[in-house]
């Protein structure tokens, strides 16, 4: 059960590695009762998050509830489990951030439909289930609530060889502001957040792939988009975790429907 101390339960998908283990770790950090996601495979990496949030809450004086979900985000029957099984052992869902995602960087021309349905069943049939499950959950118990989910920089301005994957982030937009109409009237907001290029294992999988692509060096694509940026560097994903971390506080209240860029100022929106 939630911890008495709590400022309540938030769920984190994708939570295993990179930006969603950074959002949980620092949404812990907040005040919040954690439940943490990922696919069957990222089992031990989940364990080793959730031992992470226990230690950190420790060294705090803290107590803090952590519970692992494994579920496939992609698949509607998880998700409505998964989010039923973090109400039920931790009393409630008030921060839902559907953050799993996977990128594939391949030119328009190469991309077969095997390709563009595993891109859109993760990173937009996921986001809309997550949000179509937090949402019920947050109107049954009445008291309002937090949904973010994961859009990118690609989903505001389409890339090379990303034409599949922007086309899911764009998605996730269009979600965000129709299920933002929809749940207001419930005191819920449902918001994204837009990264651009983040130092994460995506990133170098990107880099490796696009070598490949380019016949050029590993390295070369995420360098290009640092100097592009207005600051000149890529973000961690200690940047995006601060940024869900006001969107799932209580005075982010007055924003909703929107998808926050945090680029470092590689396009201004």
């Amino acid at each position: 059960m939630a911890s008495e101390s709590s400022k309540g339960v938030a769920l984190v998908t994708g939570a295993g590695q990179g930006i969603g283990k950074e959002i949980a770790l620092r949404l812990a950090d907040d005040g919040f009762d954690v439940a943490i996601n990922d696919v069957d495979g990222q089992a031990e990496t989940l364990a080793s998050v959730q031992q992470e949030i226990k230690a950190r809450a420790s060294a705090k004086g803290h107590k803090t509830s952590t519970l692992v979900l494994l579920a496939d985000v992609s698949k509607e029957d998880q998700v409505e489990r998964m989010i039923g099984d973090a109400v039920k052992e931790l009393g409630g869902l008030d921060v839902m951030v559907a953050n799993a995602g996977i990128a594939i960087l391949t030119s328009l021309l190469d991309t077969t439909e095997e390709t563009w349905d595993r891109l859109f069943n993760v990173n937009a049939k996921g986001v809309f289930f997550c949000y179509k499950h937090a949402a019920r959950e947050m109107i049954k118990q009445g008291r309002g609530g937090r949904i973010i989910g994961a859009s990118s920089a690609a989903g505001k301005q389409g890339g090379a060889n990303l034409a599949a994957y922007s086309a899911t982030k764009f998605a996730v937009r269009g979600l965000t502001q129709a299920a933002a109409r929809e749940l207001g009237p419930f005191r819920i907001t449902v918001n994204a957040y837009a990264p651009g290029a983040v130092d994460t294992q995506l990133l170098e999988d990107l880099d490796a792939t696009n070598a490949r692509i380019t016949g050029g060096q590993r390295g070369e694509l995420s360098e290009a988009v640092a100097k592009r940026a207005a600051l000149g560097y890529r973000g961690t994903p200690t940047e995006i975790a601060s940024l869900v971390s006001y969107l799932a506080s209580k005075e982010a209240h007055f924003i909703t429907g929107q998808s926050v860029s945090c680029n470092g100022g590689t396009f201004f929106d």
